[in-house]
């Protein structure tokens, strides 16, 4: 950016500029204890700032990047914020200036915020480490803060409880030895001997077992500070050696649980499946085995009668009907499931879906004799939704409880009210009711409600599986709710288009009662 004013060594003079901002957080870092992180970071952001300012935004205009306004009049036409001529500064060359400006603003904020700060327990340690690096003791890379009176043959022999009496024996001859020493068993053990018994027991014992057993063993004197930032410092990574052990070990353990989980599913799921075809097998092997015996006997049978002819060509057609339904049923809820049926979303008035359904399944109502009403609001239901699928829906709900009512005494109302933003329709019946227990799994694939006088009722049981995944393909929610010997209700809930007025639905004609 600045190469067309610059020549190459005032670029690298810019750039040993910036590098010398560095100068003050390491510096101080290492001879001074109350630097903190904090007063380096601020430090650091103002030097950098302010050369920005002084040298690389104006190198930068010089290039033609930017406006050279700023140079002459300085920042907003105020003369003192001249980058070449901050506060009133004249004389010295553009990196000198800079430079005079920036590291004191950078040392200065350093050494402010260090003061009035605290610094953290890390911070502390590390400062500890640093500043007094040649006040400490260190024999090779191990630093020792073991304190106290005990001898070596106790040492030794506490290290042989848990050793063997000959590898102790061993161990302390091989390090006397190592050391250049003579082995004096009535001398007081020195740290280096006291940690080198640690680390044998810590090999058998482990680390914390260990410090314990040592700790025990020897009667401390009051150790410094230095020696307590040596002790924090090995407990601080065992702490967090032991804290992100620990965090993985919880996170192993709800893997473990997931993957359990997921591998119930998918039991669950196989067993499912497998119940699915069976019963797709069954529900179709019964009326293919009609179809193809009624067939026979009609092929077989040439001279058969008229009357007997027609009744075995309808019970062929119904058993076809009966084949066809299900076969459409079984790929809806393929389609459904996998994300591959077609939706025609579009406003309707729900009233019209219900009047639809109800001429549909008027005739089903007239052959059994049953009393179907629909009290419907005076004024548009308005939805957004598939027309089609949820007449679907409603049919399914009014033929399921036509096949539970008693016919000549039977009595079906369906009703639509609404309930703020929400629409509610509503399919009660007077038949013999569900029991609880069959009440949660009414919507599950083909599971069917049996009647204990007439058995389990002709159909796939998928008609309430269907239902449930378009209902809620819409944002809505489909539910039932019955009392054994006080009939059942259906119903669903979508969300409403626009306000509407609430209906009353409460049948007055004795039969069920919507409420």
């Amino acid at each position: 950016l600045i190469g067309e004013s610059y020549a190459l060594v005032t670029i690298g003079l810019v750039s040993f500029a910036a590098a010398a901002q560095f100068a003050p957080p390491i510096l101080l870092g290492i001879y001074w204890k109350k630097a903190n992180h904090l007063g380096a970071i601020l430090g650091l952001s103002a030097g950098f700032i302010i050369l920005i300012y002084t040298l690389f935004l104006p190198a930068v205009a010089k290039s033609g990047w930017l406006s050279t306004s700023f140079i002459e009049q300085g920042l907003f036409g105020i003369a003192m914020l001249r980058p070449y001529q901050l506060f009133g500064l004249e004389g010295l060359d553009p990196i000198t200036h800079a430079v005079f400006w920036s590291i004191p603003a950078n040392l200065g904020l350093l050494v402010l915020v260090s003061v009035f700060t605290r610094q953290s327990a890390i911070e502390q340690l590390q400062a500890s480490l640093f500043v007094d690096i040649f006040t400490k003791t260190h024999q090779g890379a191990q630093t020792h803060f073991w304190r106290g009176t005990i001898t070596v043959s106790k040492l030794q022999a506490l290290v042989a409880r848990f050793l063997g009496e000959r590898k102790a024996k061993n161990e302390f001859a091989r390090f006397v030895h190592y050391r250049g020493t003579e082995f004096n068993a009535e001398t007081e053990a020195g740290p280096e001997m006291v940690s080198f018994a640690e680390r044998l027991l810590a090999g058998a014992l482990g680390a914390a077992s260990a410090r314990v057993m040592i700790s025990s063993a020897i009667q401390g004197e009051a150790l410094s500070i230095e020696d307590v930032l040596d002790i924090l410092d090995e407990t601080s990574e065992v702490r967090e050696y032991s804290r992100r052990l620990e965090q993985k070990s919880r996170e192993l353990e709800a893997a473990t649980n997931e993957l359990l989980a997921a591998n119930e599913r998918l039991k669950e799921v196989d067993r499912v499946k497998d119940e699915f075809l069976s019963t797709v097998s069954h529900e179709l092997r019964t009326p293919l085995t009609s179809i193809r015996a009624f067939s026979e006997i009609l092929l077989n049978n040439p001279d058969l009668a008229t009357d007997e002819r027609q009744k075995f060509l309808g019970i062929v057609v119904k058993e076809n009907e009966r084949l066809t339904r299900l076969i459409n049923e079984v790929l809806d809820l393929a389609k459904i499931e996998s994300g591959r049926m077609e939706w025609h979303m579009e406003p309707l008035d729900l009233r019209d879906s219900v009047n639809d359904a109800v001429n549909t399944v008027s005739q089903l109502f007239k052959e059994k004799n049953i009393e179907l009403t629909a009290e419907l609001p005076s004024s548009p239901t308005m939805v957004t939704g598939d027309r089609d699928r949820l007449i679907q829906v409603i049919i399914n709900l009014l033929s399921n409880a036509a096949k539970f009512c008693e016919p000549e005494s039977g009595h079906v109302l369906v009703g639509i009210r609404n309930e703020g933003d929400n629409v509610q329709l509503a399919v009660a019946d007077n038949g013999p009711g569900i029991d609880n227990h069959q009440i949660a799994k009414l919507f599950d694939k083909f599971h069917q409600v049996s009647d204990q006088q007439k058995g389990k009722p002709k159909g796939s049981g998928l008609g309430l599986a269907i239902s449930r995944l378009i209902i809620e393909h819409h944002d809505g929610r489909i539910w039932a709710e019955s009392k054994v010997g006080q009939g059942s209700q259906f119903c669903f809930q979508l969300p409403t288009l626009g306000h509407n007025t609430p209906v009353n639905m409460v049948s007055n004609r004795g039969g069920p009662d919507i409420s």
